[in-house]
C-alpha cells in the first residue's frame, strides 16, 4: 500500500509555505488549518507534523498537506523528505480521512446574500486558493462587507492582500451587487 502513495511538492506562492499533493484521501472535511502544535492535538497528522522542528503552521485539506516552515529554516532541502515520510506513514497505516470531522469550520448562513457568498467561495474561490496550497473561510457578512480568513499558504503570503482585494473581492462584487468590500479577519 505504501508504495502506492504519491506525494508530489508544490511550490506556492507563499516562499514559507509547501505543498504536498497526495494521491489517497487525507482530510474528508475540507481544509483545516493548525497554527499551533496545540491546535494540532484535533489531528493525529497536524501532531506529528509539529513534531518537525521547524514547522510552524499544517493545513490538511481533501488530497494535500500545505505545510508552513518558521522563517528561520533556510531551504526547504531537508524539510520535505521528513514531511513526506510522516505524510505517507500516517495515510498507509491506517489515517483516518474523517479525523477532521469536529474541525468544521464555515460560518452557517443566515440570509441569501451569505448563501450566495459561501456558493462563490466554495464553487470559484476555494478550488483556485488550493491549487496554491491556501483556502478560505468565510467569517460572516455585515453592512456588505464580506469577513474572511485566508489559510495555509495564503495566510503568510505576501500576495495575500492582491488575491483578496483584486480576486476575491473584485469576483464577488460582480456577481453579487450587495457586497462593498471583502476584509481580512
Amino acid at each position: 500500500m505504501e508504495k502506492d502513495i504519491r506525494i508530489d511538492t508544490e511550490f506556492t506562492p507563499n516562499p514559507q509555505s509547501l505543498k504536498f499533493n497526495v494521491s489517497v484521501p487525507v482530510c474528508a472535511h475540507g481544509a483545516v488549518q493548525f497554527a499551533s502544535k496545540t491546535e494540532a492535538g484535533k489531528s493525529p497528522l497536524a501532531t506529528k507534523l509539529f513534531g518537525i522542528e521547524s514547522v510552524k503552521e499544517v493545513m490538511i485539506g481533501p488530497d494535500f498537506v500545505t505545510v508552513t516552515r518558521d522563517s528561520k529554516t533556510p531551504a526547504w532541502g531537508t524539510l520535505i523528505p521528513k514531511i513526506s515520510d510522516v505524510i505517507r506513514e500516517h495515510v498507509a497505516c491506517g489515517g483516518n480521512p474523517k479525523v477532521c470531522q469536529n474541525c468544521a469550520e464555515t460560518a452557517s448562513p443566515n440570509s441569501e446574500v451569505e448563501k450566495k457568498i459561501i456558493e462563490i467561495l466554495n464553487e470559484q474561490i476555494r478550488p483556485a486558493l488550493a491549487r496554491d496550497g491556501g483556502d478560505v473561510r468565510f467569517c460572516g457578512f455585515e453592512n456588505g462587507v464580506v469577513k474572511l480568513h485566508l489559510k495555509g499558504a495564503c495566510s503568510g503570503c505576501p500576495s495575500a492582500t492582491i488575491t483578496l482585494k483584486m480576486g476575491i473581492e473584485a469576483y464577488l462584487k460582480e456577481y453579487i451587487p450587495e457586497v462593498k468590500e471583502v476584509v481580512r479577519v
